[in-house]
């Protein structure tokens, strides 16, 4: 393993048979509403920065978050994509809601990348998937969505049942006078989901959204999200990094070139990468 960061970094890594390790940081609440902040972050490393996780913060809203926030993106969170933009930090739309979104495409100069999502096609009315014509808002301005692996982003009847898991699940804390995040409340719910049934994906559900997205807008715009340090559950066959190849060959099976497979690892992504990288140093040049 080694530090990547850049695109540069990450092609001198392969070519010697490392593996790159770039930072990116998931939530923007770690800015601390001070824009000076993202020039700390780019200095050690991250780039790319998540908006917004399961709350609505000072940033723009959350896809998980009912509460009333901003409609999109605040005045202070305008500024941070202007910013991330000038240093050459990704803007991550994972996570935000459908209006942050909108407000992030009307405001950034860059490709953005959805980093872990998957498609709403497949999951109706969960927001926190991107819809048809979010995936075309984002390709047409040269973005990416990284596909998801986690079984309530694939399947839509998986969704709810998890759902309801952890809605019980809440409730079963708060009796205890427990959150999610409390590290009591871990034997609580590994208990929980040893004695209930979970309802599995298989891998091939995974290439299925891979391929909704090459049929809607083409193969230049998907990658791999996985999350698998996000999300409980993963599909058959796809539990874990090494399990990648089960994938590629039900891309092999419908029909993939291994052009198009590379693009999908690695390419399209580093594409929008470099894209970022070219377009900060042009902002930067005009500073000067």
């Amino acid at each position: 393993f080694a530090m990547a960061y850049s695109v540069a970094d990450v092609t001198a890594n392969f070519k010697k048979g490392i593996i790159s390790f770039p930072m990116g940081m998931e939530n923007g609440t770690g800015i601390e509403g001070d824009l000076n902040n993202l020039q700390y972050f780019y200095k050690r490393g991250i780039r790319y920065i998540t908006l917004a996780h399961s709350k609505n913060n000072y940033i723009c809203d959350s896809s998980y978050d009912d509460e009333p926030g901003w409609n999109g993106l605040s005045p202070f969170g305008k500024e941070v994509v202007k910013e991330m933009n000038r240093l050459g930090i990704m803007v991550d739309v994972s996570h935000i809601s459908d209006s942050s979104f909108y407000d992030v495409i009307e405001n950034s100069s860059t490709p953005v990348i959805a980093s872990h999502s998957s498609c709403r096609q497949f999951t109706p009315g969960w927001e926190r998937n991107m819809s048809d014509e979010m995936i075309k808002t984002l390709t047409d301005h040269n973005g990416i969505i990284m596909i998801n692996f986690g079984s309530s982003f694939i399947d839509g009847e998986v969704r709810k049942t998890n759902s309801g898991h952890w809605k019980n699940l809440e409730s079963i804390l708060a009796a205890n006078n427990l959150s999610f995040g409390d590290k009591e409340s871990k034997k609580i719910i590994d208990d929980y989901f040893s004695d209930v049934e979970v309802m599995e994906v298989n891998v091939s559900q995974v290439a299925d959204h891979i391929d909704h997205v090459v049929k809607l807008v083409g193969i230049d715009y998907v990658g791999f999200g996985s999350d698998f340090d996000g999300v409980r559950h993963v599909p058959k066959g796809l539990s874990d990094v090494s399990m990648y190849p089960n994938l590629i060959y039900e891309m092999l099976k419908k029909g993939y070139s291994e052009e198009d497979i590379e693009k999908i690892c690695s390419e399209n992504f580093l594409r929008v990468w470099k894209e970022v990288e070219e377009t900060a140093k042009q902002l930067q040049l005009v500073e000067d």
